[in-house]
């Protein structure tokens, strides 16, 4: 008997609810569930904790685990929980530089505009110098 059959028939004997029984290992429900489903296994501690829950020895409870689908399924949780806090790390970086690199060019462009300004005023000035008598430049409404 698998360990997620033995958990599910163990649970029932005892006359338990997914909640129930996890609020006795301090886990939620959707772990318990998960357990029972063959999705993830109990760390040692939690398998400590039912051993003793069930009035069972570690051995009688987890007799019978193919100990390879757990390593695999393991594995298989770590790489997943890698590859999520990877994603989460460069998401977060490149949220923050692309937040840099707005404000960046806004400083840039605000920059340009000021000088920009200052060129065409310094340009009318010279040239309003240059032809004081001109309307071209100056021209009042």
């Amino acid at each position: 008997m698998k360990f997620n059959e033995k958990l599910l028939k163990l649970r029932k004997e005892k006359g338990l609810s997914q909640e129930e029984l996890g609020m006795e290992m301090q886990v939620s429900r959707q772990t318990i569930s998960k357990w029972e489903a063959a999705q993830s296994y109990p760390d040692f501690t939690r398998l400590v904790m039912l051993s003793d829950f069930f009035d069972m020895t570690l051995d009688e409870l987890v007799k019978d685990i193919d100990v390879q689908e757990v390593r695999e399924n393991s594995l298989t949780n770590e790489k997943i929980d890698s590859i999520y806090r990877v994603s989460q790390e460069v998401d977060s970086i490149f949220h923050s530089r692309t937040l840099i690199g707005a404000v960046k060019g806004i400083k840039w462009f605000l920059a340009g505009c000021c000088i920009l300004f200052c060129l065409i005023a310094a340009v009318s000035l010279i040239l309003h110098f240059i032809y004081p008598e001109s309307y071209m430049f100056w021209h009042t409404y």
